[in-house]
């Protein structure tokens, strides 16, 4: 996805719990952005324990909020050429077309991006942990 870097891009939570590494999409999408956040319909503490697990920094949040009044003020308070709203459903395209955003489909985002979606992960590729060697 290099594009434009003067975007405001937020994930629907739903749609950043599909991807294999929400930190290294963060990473990744930070280099091509200007801000990046994650909404949703979700109680606040939801986002934050989700945000925190999977050590993504984010620019905004909804907070108390819900997905759409989010989205009006992340465009309210920051300026930028674009403003990317990337989900999972129907809904969350609707929404993005009515409050004036770009919407993309969160496999679509990752083809073009080339992030891993949580899917395509074999078990192979998930180093065990071997931090507990005393364990029965």
């Amino acid at each position: 996805m290099n594009g434009d870097s003067d975007m405001t891009l937020a994930f629907e939570l739903e749609a950043l719990k599909e991807v294999a590494s929400p930190e290294s999409v963060f990473e990744d999408a930070r280099s091509w952005t200007t801000y990046i956040g994650v909404v949703s319909e979700k109680p606040t503490y939801v986002v934050t324990n989700f945000t925190r697990k999977n050590r993504v920094r984010q620019d905004f949040f909804s907070g108390p909020r819900g997905v759409d009044e989010s989205l009006e003020g992340v465009k309210d308070q920051f300026d930028t050429d674009r403003y990317v709203f990337i989900g999972t459903t129907d809904d969350d395209e609707a929404r993005a077309d009515e409050l004036g955003w770009e919407y993309l489909d969160i496999e679509d985002a990752a083809e073009a991006a080339d992030w891993t979606m949580g899917s395509e992960t074999t078990p192979e590729e998930i180093e065990p942990d071997t931090s507990r060697d005393d364990w029965p």
